[in-house]
Parts: structure tokens; sequence; C-alpha cells
């Protein structure tokens, strides 16, 4: 019976209008909404990934992205690329604060270690592959190991066609997988990106926030082989040209128009159990909150005369800042709000909905009162490991990941854990040649110092004698005695030199253990118990995904009752949501209403000439001068710079291509606004808005600002 209930729940989705993050797949079951509310597509073609407009949609990895030009040009967000306009700056070319732009493609330069661009080939259902029926079976680790063999056999099956990457995913709680195969570009080259007082025009104090006018875009272009084919960087190779891509809107977008986004979003947490919200927002982020904080403190302290160290953590700091906000945000909205008592009434009428069925109680009763449980010992471990999680020094942190690897490395490659196969080795490759312009010895010491001193203040049963040992820790330390501790570390360690990074890829288990380096040598010390430790979470772990699955299972068959959307929280693959382009009647920092667009003026309102509001004078004796070219919109009497729409998002649709009806680009989805970001976990019409930068603005940018007559040609405007 339960088969027979998750499968009338699964094709019956029902949809909360603009709400969902929608599998391309489930889109023919919502026609009739996405018609209504202005696709003028056939629902279907969505559904094709290799088509129109699927196949120009790709993924960074962490970011959305799309084609836009049938050689290889990769639109997407300007803070999605920051790191590799990081990578390639120098206090001398600071490409940050000014920008860049190759006139012709041989100026193009190589974006930041390990950039992929990933092109979605197939979507397949794997459920009944990856949960045989052995591995139904089976609980705790041994679950988990099966369905890691099952997990690699497709996997490895799917890479056979040479070129591409392939990946399980797991939906509903691991109710259900799903194989997506993406051919995996690695020469990725730096395009064009404006200079830092536009790409990022209001920094941290604009971030999360409306009104905004930022232009958050940027361009990347996908190599290949001159066969065609993926391949590393190489002077040889030629510019990707996709099946498809996106072409600029050549009609106005206006208030209440329909729009989508085309995206990758990377979670969310609608789903959860009432105890997991309560762990995250009165424990996890709180914590995160705090030591967010402080490591920018720390980093800004130590950075504030280096302009090179600056440079090398700019990435870093625009990272932390950027989640400090969102996690402050959230846990400020719920604090006014009373999410956790209605997730705790909605699993109470769950309960209630099952133990007063005959043909449901048997089936999941068991596993909602197991589900707790295994989640109420998670919480517990996690709390206890919390400061000795965070005291491993980055360096360590680096020497035990290879040592691992090592260890992984003298198995078949079949035999292997996930994450240390071959396949995985670029991962492993960009990570250690990456490393050089990401770290700096004084801001490494003094992050080493908070974190360490943090982890020597806690109760001695929550110490761990084998990793102080190995580090030469001691209960008593005085400030002093740590400082000069972790002065000596570094003295003695030679893993900031790249050839013995390169080295240690290549070295044996025994080879290390002969090192004489201080993190290598602790890296060693630490293996048996951490191998020990990933056992058990992996007994844990196993006992948790059969029990989360059953209790996926119940609850989408609950929602289906109530007539609620049953789409499944995002986890990194393709998905489409859609709204229109729509202010706010409701302003919750200024009382006030909030427009749908807001125009250059605010550009010039805002900008000091200092710090996060730094916009380039040219662009401002533009804005002056009135200097529109051909993106004058008349009832704004300027042209647009950012619009809010009611499109369902998260973290990884940064750079989401947003679309008109048509399927033409309108823009790229970059942010949320502060009060809505906690629809991660509880999403909410009345404020959820997205903040996107209108593809008006990227054109004026580049046209009358940068002077990017090349790629405007490229794009079909000029």
């Amino acid at each position: 019976m339960k088969k027979s209930l998750i499968a009338l729940a699964l094709v019956s989705s029902v949809a909360v209008a603009d709400e969902g993050m929608w599998m391309p797949q489930q889109l023919p079951e919502i026609a009739d909404k996405l018609k209504a509310a202005g696709l003028e597509l056939d629902p279907n073609e969505l559904t094709q990934l290799t088509e129109f407009p699927m196949g120009a949609v790709v993924s960074l990895g962490g970011c959305s992205a799309s084609f836009v030009s049938p050689q290889g040009l990769v639109v997407t967000n300007h803070h999605c690329v920051y790191n590799s306009i990081a990578y390639n700056s120098t206090p001398e070319n600071d490409l940050l604060a000014n920008g860049f732009l190759a006139a012709t493609m041989d100026e193009e330069v190589a974006a930041a270690p390990g950039s992929r661009i990933y092109v979605t080939k197939a979507v397949e259902n794997v459920t009944t592959q990856v949960i045989d029926a052995e591995t139904a079976k089976l609980t705790g680790k041994d679950r988990v190991d099966a369905i890691e063999e099952n997990y690699k056999r497709i996997v490895a099956q799917c890479e056979e066609d040479a070129g591409h990457r392939c990946s399980v995913s797991s939906f509903y709680g691991g109710l259900e997988y799903y194989l997506i195969k993406q051919l995996e570009i690695k020469d990725v080259r730096l395009v064009h990106a404006p200079a830092e007082g536009v790409g990022k025009f209001g920094g941290d104090t604009d971030n999360w926030m409306w009104p905004r006018h930022t232009g958050d875009y940027s361009f990347y272009r996908a190599y290949v082989s001159p066969a065609g084919e993926s391949a590393e960087f190489a002077e040889e190779n030629v510019p990707y040209q996709p099946e498809h891509h996106l072409t600029i809107a050549s009609e106005a977008l206006d208030e209440g128009d329909f729009v989508m986004a085309l995206g990758y979003p990377g979670r969310t947490n609608r789903h959860r159990l009432p105890s997991e919200v309560e762990n995250t927002f009165t424990w996890s982020y709180p914590n995160t909150v705090e030591r967010f904080r402080d490591n920018l403190d720390i980093i800004a302290a130590q950075t504030e005369d280096n302009k090179d160290a600056e440079l090398k953590y700019a990435s870093r700091v625009a990272g932390l800042n950027n989640y400090l906000k969102n996690r402050q945000g959230m846990l400020d909205s719920f604090a006014n709000s009373d999410l956790l008592q209605r997730k705790q009434a909605e699993h109470q009428a769950l309960k209630e909905w099952v133990s007063s069925s005959a043909e449901n109680g048997a089936a999941y009763a068991e596993d909602l009162q197991a589900i707790e449980q295994l989640l109420a010992e998670r919480h517990a471990g996690e709390r206890d490991d919390y400061y000795r999680s965070l005291a491993t020094p980055r360096l360590l942190g680096m020497a035990s990941v290879l040592y691992k690897l090592s260890q992984e490395q003298v198995k078949p490659d079949a035999e292997r854990e996930a994450g240390y196969q071959e396949r995985d080795l670029p991962r492993f490759e960009a990570y250690v040649a990456g490393f050089d312009r990401s770290y700096d010895a004084s801001v490494e010491m003094a992050l080493d110092f908070y974190n360490l001193k943090n982890y020597l203040q806690t109760p001695a049963e929550q110490r761990d004698a084998i990793f102080d040992n190995a580090l030469g820790l001691q209960a008593e330390m005085s400030d002093a005695e740590l400082r000069d501790l972790i002065a000596r570390w570094y003295a003695e360690t030679d893993l900031s030199e790249l050839d013995v990074r390169n080295a240690l890829l290549e070295a044996t288990p025994s080879q290390f253990a002969d090192s004489n380096d201080v993190f290598v040598q602790a890296a060693v010390a630490l293996y048996p118990q951490q191998q020990a430790e990933q056992d058990k979470a992996e007994e844990l772990a196993g006992q948790i995904q059969a029990a989360y699955a059953n209790y996926m299972r119940a609850k989408i068959a609950f929602m289906r009752q109530q007539g609620e959307a049953v789409y499944p929280d995002a986890n990194s693959t393709l998905r489409v949501t859609y709204g229109t382009v729509t202010g706010r009647d409701h302003g919750t920092y200024d009382g006030t209403a909030w427009t749908a667009f807001t125009t250059l003026r605010g550009i010039q309102q805002k900008a000091t000439g200092e710090g996060e509001f730094n916009a380039p004078q040219a662009q401002l004796d533009a804005i002056k001068n009135e200097n529109y070219a051909d993106y004058y919109v008349e009832s704004l009497d300027s042209v647009p710079v950012n619009y809010l729409a009611t499109l369902d998002i998260t973290g990884g649709n940064s750079g989401s291509a947003v679309l008109n009806g048509k399927a033409e680009l309108v823009g790229l989805a970059f942010d949320g606004t502060l009060d809505s970001i906690i629809s991660d976990w509880d999403f909410n019409i009345d404020n959820s808005r997205s903040i996107q930068v209108d593809s008006r603005f990227m054109l004026w940018q580049m046209e009358v600002v940068d002077g990017a007559d090349n790629l405007l040609k490229e794009l079909g405007i000029k």
C-alpha cells in the first residue's frame, strides 16, 4: 500500500501560486498554472533537457549560468566569478577594483583552478538501482556502504562516456534517487567582469536589501579540445559550441509580467522535522553567526596593511559576509515568526493521521518515532564535537585530506571511498594548485589561535586526547604559550610550498609516515581515530536514511491529502520556478512600499566615491549626462537596474537565467530580501521576493561605460 500512496502523491502534485522549485519532469503536472501565469511555450518543452531553453542552462558547481552565444559565452553573476577575478588580481593589476574586459578571445584568461562548467545531458530515475531489494533490508553502516557501492557502480557506468561527470542525487529525504549526467567543461576562461563598484555596488551594506542597484553580472567562456571534447586548459583549445543558447529579450519587461528562473538551487529545508528546526535556529545558526563575525574581524585585522593578503582573502571574506547576513536574517525572521509552533502542529497532525488510519499506521508509526530519537542522537553529537571540529588548522586539514587520499589510492579504484577515486583527482589537484592565492600564514595563525583557544576552554570530557597529543596542546596553556606553539608549527611546515603539496598528491602512506612536517605527522596520528569516527557517523546515518525515507512517504501522502505541493527540497539539481515581476506594498525596514524596479538615479544618489559605494566615474558621468543609449524606459524616466519578482529561489540560484514567457533572457537572479530568506525553511508569498539584475542594465553598462562592443556584437545586440 505504501508504494501506491507515494506514487499517487508524486504524480498528482498540487502547486501553491508561485511557490515551488520544480523538477523539469514535473512541469506537465502544473501546465495549466504555468500557462495561466504567462508562459507562452508548451510546458512540455521545458522537460527536454537537451533542447531549448533547458539545454542552454548550465551549472558552475555552486552557481547557475547560461550560454548566451554560439561561441560558448556564458553569463552568470559577478559574485559567482569573484574567485576567478581575485585569482587573476595582483596589487599591480587589481582586476577586482578595475574590472576586466578581453577585447579578443586571445586576451581571455584562465579562471581559478578547479573552475568548471557542467552541461546537463540526461536525468534518469535510478531509485531501484540505488535501493535494490538487498539494500532495502539493511540498516546502519551496512546500508550506507551498500548505497555507496551501488552509487559508484552507476556513476562508473555513466562516466564510461569520456568527458562527462555523473552523480546520483537524493530526493525526498532518500526516498528517490536520480542519475544526473553532465558534460564537464574543464577549460573555463574569464571574459568580462565590471568593476567592483558595479558588480558589488552596495557591498555588504546592501546585501539582501531593497532597493538595490548592483550590476551583479560577468562572463565566462567554455573551451574544449579542437575535436570538441572536454579538455584541460590548453592554448590550442577552441570555444565550445553549445547546441542551444539564450537570446536577450527584444521586448520591455514590465511590472506584472511572467518570469521564470532556470537554475541549480542549493538546499532548502521545507520538509524538515520540528526538532531539526529547533536545533538549527536555537543552536546551529547562532553559533555560526558568532564564529563568522569573529573570523571576519580577525581577517580584517591581519590584512589591513597587506594588499596581497587582502586580495587572497577577498573571496573568502565576501562569502563569510554573505552567509553571516543570511544566517542573521534567518534568525531575526525566526524570532518574529511562529515557524516552530506551526511545524510542531503540522507534525502532530501527521502523527494523528498515521495513527488514525489502519492502512497507514503500521507502515509509518514506528519510523516516525525512530527518526526523532535518531536525530536527537545526531544533534547531541554535533554539539559535543563543535569546538573540536573547528579547531583543526587549515594546513592540518589539507594534510589530512591528502593522507586519506594516499590511503585510498592503494586500493583498486572501484573499492575506494566515493570522493577519492580517479575521477576525483582533478578536484584535489585544483585544491592544491589554488591554495597559494588564498593563503597567508599570518592570517591562518590568527584564526588558529582563535579556534584553538575556544577549544581549550571546553570541558575536559569534550576534549580529544589524541588530537591534543598530535598537536602538543595542553589544557592550561596561556595565550602566549599557545601563540608560541602555533608559531612553531608554521616555522616547521613546508606545506605552503606548491612543490611539496604536489609531491603529497602522489605520496604513499609510508612516505607520509616518514615525513617530518608537523602537520603531516599530526594527520598520520589522527587518521585511525578519524576513520573510527566516520564509521560511527555512517552507522547513525544509515539508520536515519531508512527512517527518513519512510517519514517522507508518510508526509507526502499526508500533504497530498491536504492539497499541498509536494515538490522535493532543493538539492543542487536543475529546477524551474516561476512568478511575476512584483514589488511589495510594505517594506519591513523602512515602512514604505517597494517599487518593482530601481533605476540609474539610485546609483547616483548612493555613490559616495568610497568603499562599497565607489561607482566608477565613467558610469556616474554617463548617468549625469543622461546617456541612456537604447535602454531608456519612459515609465521609469531612466534605465532599470534591478527588479523584484516572486521567484522561489535560494543559494545556488545565483546566476540563474530569468526568462520571460517567450524564454528570452530578461535578467539574472542574484539575491533575495532579508526578511524572506527564511523561505529556505518556510515559504511566504507575501514576503518572498527575489532580486534580479535587469538585462537592460547589463547591456547599458557594457555599451556606455565599459565599451564591450565585441561582446555586444556576439550577443546579437550590435
